[in-house]
């Protein structure tokens, strides 16, 4: 099972939105990360075979998603950030409907329902509009949407918005079991619901996958530039202003617990700190924390 993305570029009339991206990608769960506009979302359409590049191809095992058809859509699965539904629909009308678009018999369809209700704790809900839900809820009933098949490809955008901490875990957890046979794509700028799952990330900037590999070969680009320190509120206040503070924490002492990113030690007693996920994206995305290096 191999999905390969070949010299994939798309380009509007006043922006290029996908750069040449080449990729292959393997059954596990892969993250791809970027900020908001990278071109995460523009690729995942691609990938889902709603948006035609501009140039390149998709290939999955071997032959083209194109030339798959009907055949492509009927083991792939797709969450895009926005789901549209009726709104008069239920959660079981809305994924009875959806389940007879991807062709599902209707013994399948009610096992499917059943088995997805009960692992998203949506059973309470089932009778329920979907439009009078929470945000979280109707989050976990698009999940569901893309699992009533058991696709072998599972694209995924931004699937952890408007989950609280708790949905996230579970929702970590069924992905990790969902992923052991099949391909898994979370694109995200939410570095946490990669971390401890991904097999693979592939990091995308202006459109190009900028870096790939696991999380732990990935974190050894920024081995040396990853600190921590106890300072004065005052101190602090200037850090802030000239480095990308990780994390800030008022100490019971009244000093404040800093880990930041830079190429040097900025106070005389920082030390280094083992770096993570979450620091190399904020290394290679400095906007992000509203401070450039």
């Amino acid at each position: 099972m191999e999905l390969r993305i070949e010299h994939i570029t798309k380009e509007y009339k006043d922006k290029l939105a996908v750069d040449d991206v080449s990729l292959t990608i393997t059954p596990g769960v892969w993250g791809l990360l970027g900020a908001n506009g990278a071109g995460k979302t523009t690729l995942m359409k691609m990938i889902a075979g709603i948006m035609t590049p501009t140039s390149g191809k998709i290939i999955y095992d071997g032959i083209s998603i194109g030339a798959l058809k009907g055949s492509y859509r009927d083991i792939f699965g797709y969450l895009p950030q926005e789901f549209g539904f009726y709104p008069e629909f239920t959660v079981k009308d809305y994924l009875e409907y959806v389940a007879v678009l991807k062709g599902l018999t209707k013994s399948d369809t009610k096992r499917k329902i059943a088995e997805l209700l009960e692992r998203l704790s949506l059973g309470d809900v089932r009778k329920k509009r979907i439009v009078k839900l929470s945000g979280g809820m109707k989050r976990r009933v698009g999940i569901a949407q893309a699992l009533l098949n058991d696709p072998e490809i599972l694209v995924l955008d931004e699937p952890t918005s408007g989950l609280d901490p708790g949905e996230r875990i579970r929702f970590r957890n069924l992905l990790s079991e969902f992923a052991h046979d099949r391909i898994v794509v979370i694109s995200t700028h939410i570095v946490s619901d990669v971390e401890y799952i991904a097999n693979q990330n592939a990091i995308m900037k202006n459109g190009k996958i900028i870096q790939t590999g696991t999380t732990e070969s990935l974190v050894k680009n920024i081995i040396g530039k990853v600190w921590r320190c106890h300072v004065s509120d005052r101190e602090a206040g200037r850090l802030e202003r000239e480095v990308q503070v990780v994390n800030l924490k008022n100490e019971p002492d009244g000093t404040t617990a800093l880990r930041y990113l830079a190429d040097e030690k900025k106070t005389k007693d920082s030390s280094l700190a083992e770096p993570r996920l979450e620091d190399l994206y904020l290394w290679l995305f400095p906007q992000e924390s509203g401070v450039g290096r």
